[in-house]
Order: structure tokens, then C-alpha cells, then sequence
């Protein structure tokens, strides 16, 4: 923040910065970006926030898209969460993607912003069905947290607390954060960010889920499979995205209301 002017934050990003699972197209959006504004808010009055996200975005895109314009809104705050829907598709390149992750991380740190960003957890703990993507979700974490090393962005460690994969930190449909899980993440990034009145309450454990009887979970995957996998595999097949035709949720920035 210069010249009295107040503090810009600017989130980068595809459905989860959004706020996907947090509300929904008809009552609107909320998410973690939203959140984490909130809390910015609380510290700096007059917090402007913008968010450039785009559902189904993959990371490439997210840079050749919303790069230049949050650079043009010269944030002193900015958050870069992506690329998961990266690793879901068959030709997943953890450097590649890493790789474009830190192409941001560069621009935004050399423009004077505080750069914030967050590891993924487990996918197989939310979803049994991904088990098989474990291994991509480790390699591109370890590359994040070492491109973020590399210029001093702070990383919220979303994968190593527990309560990530809590179910209830999960939107039915397993790809997204429930509302909690978006409050969860947004505080997070807020300790990461050190904002004043942040701690690490967001790691605390929920209390103990009733155990589910082999045949509810049974019921529970094939349900998940039929509503929210089956559509996004016809989609992937189609070359479609659920971002087709929409453009930034929060393209100027405006004040925390």
C-alpha cells in the first residue's frame, strides 16, 4: 500500500478461486478468495479486491488470461491457485504446469505484490476412485513449494493438515470446497499472509464423523460416479469446458461489502 492509497488484492485462478461449491450461480458465488478479502478487510479499510477467475481453466490459461490484466490492476495482495484440473487430464506434465505457475509467481513478486498460494490434498482421501492421481498431486506440490521458495511466495499447507480431506470440507460433488472447506482455505492463506488476527485455527479436526456401513459407501461412490464423474468425462470427450463462455468473476476491483 503507497500514497495512501488503499490495498489491492487480486485473485488468479480457476473454479475453486471462483468460489464453486460456495454458493452457486443463482445466489452467487462466495469461496475462498471472497473470504480471504474479508479478512484483508478486516485489517486495511477500504480494501479493494478483484478476482479474475474462470472455472475450468487450466493453468497455461489462467496465465496467458489473467496475468497481464492483474498486473495491470497492480494488487499489493494476490493469490495464484491452479491447476488441478491439470492433473486430471491424461497428459499431465507436473513441470509444465509448475512451470506456469511460477511464470506468474515472477511477474506478480518482481511487481511488488505479496503472493500467496496453497498445496493440494490428497484427492484419493476425497474421492477413493482418484487414488491413482496421488502420485501427480505429490510431484506438483513439491514443484509449487519449491517455485514459491524461489520467489518468496508464501504457501498455505492445505496438504498437510489432516482436515483437508475431511468429506465435509467437500462439496458433493469432490471437487470442490464446501462452504467450510472455502472458509477453511481462506484462513489458511490468511496465516500464510500473516494478516493480523490469523492463526492456525483452520487446522483444528472436526468432530468424529458416524462410521458408514460398506454398503453406503458402496452407494455413496456409484452415486458420485454417476451424477458429477460420468458428466465430466462426456464433457472432457466433447472438448467442452464448464467455463465456456464465462469471463472473470470480479474483473475490477471493488470495495469488500
Amino acid at each position: 500500500m503507497t500514497n495512501g492509497e488503499p490495498l489491492r488484492y487480486v485473485a488468479l485462478g480457476d473454479s475453486q478461486t471462483e468460489g464453486v461449491g460456495d454458493g452457486d450461480d443463482t445466489v452467487g458465488l462466495r469461496g475462498f478468495a471472497d473470504r480471504l478479502a474479508e479478512h484483508l478487510a478486516a485489517a486495511h479499510p477500504g480494501l479493494l479486491y478483484a478476482n479474475l477467475a474462470v472455472r475450468g481453466r487450466l493453468a497455461g490459461r489462467i496465465r496467458a488470461e489473467q496475468l497481464g490484466p492483474a498486473l495491470e490492476l497492480r494488487p499489493d495482495v494476490a493469490t495464484v491457485v491452479a491447476g488441478v484440473n491439470d492433473l486430471l487430464r491424461p497428459r499431465f506434465d507436473a513441470a509444465e504446469v509448475a512451470g506456469e505457475l511460477e511464470e506468474m509467481f515472477a511477474a506478480l513478486t518482481a511487481a511488488g505484490a505479496r503472493v500467496a498460494t496453497a498445496t493440494f490434498p490428497d484427492v484419493g482421501r476425497i474421492a477413493p476412485m482418484a487414488r491413482p492421481l496421488r502420485p501427480r498431486v505429490d510431484e506438483l506440490n513439491a514443484r509449487v513449494r519449491d517455485a514459491a521458495a524461489r520467489h518468496g511466495v508464501v504457501v498455505a499447507e492445505t496438504a498437510r493438515a489432516a482436515v483437508a480431506t475431511d468429506p465435509r470440507m467437500w462439496s458433493t460433488d469432490r471437487l470442490h470446497a464446501s462452504p467450510l472447506g472455502h472458509a477453511r482455505i481462506a484462513a489458511a492463506l490468511a496465516e500464510a499472509l500473516a494478516v493480523p488476527g490469523s492463526d492456525d485455527a483452520w487446522q483444528r479436526p472436526l468432530p468424529p464423523l458416524r462410521p458408514r456401513t460398506a454398503v453406503r459407501t458402496a452407494a455413496a461412490e456409484l452415486g458420485w460416479a454417476a451424477g458429477f464423474l460420468g458428466p465430466w468425462l462426456g464433457r472432457r470427450l466433447r472438448g467442452a469446458s464448464s467455463g465456456d463462455g464465462r469471463t472473470a468473476k470480479r474483473p475490477r476491483p471493488l470495495p469488500v461489502t
